[in-house]
């Protein structure tokens, strides 16, 4: 039989791991490039946008600096995905839940 109180005791201890994820997660940058390092965007793991760097040599070519652009953000985002998934997997591991039971998302 599953103690109701230690059930719930573990779920406030990993919502309380999650909160510190998170706020982790705020202060952790990471820097997505494109174009050989001409582009830079560097985000947080909640994809906060801190800064963009591009090289002068691109300021002259419209078109290529916007896909370069876009290809950093996108590198920058995979890699703050990549991050928080493994930080909130980490953080919600160790509920021992009854066999059946689910938390639900």
């Amino acid at each position: 039989m599953v103690n109701l109180n230690d059930l719930v005791a573990q779920a406030q201890a990993m919502q309380n791991r999650v909160k510190l994820a998170q706020a982790e997660l705020a202060k952790q940058e990471v820097v997505g490039q494109a174009g050989g390092g001409l582009v830079k965007i560097t985000i947080t793991c909640t994809k906060e946008t801190k800064k963009c760097e591009i090289d002068d040599s691109l300021l002259n070519d419209k078109e290529t600096l916007e896909d370069l652009i876009v290809a950093a953000m996108n590198n920058a985002k995979e890699q703050a995905d990549e991050i928080a998934t493994a930080t909130m997997e980490e953080a919600t591991s160790g509920l021992q839940l009854p066999e059946g039971v689910d938390l639900p998302m």
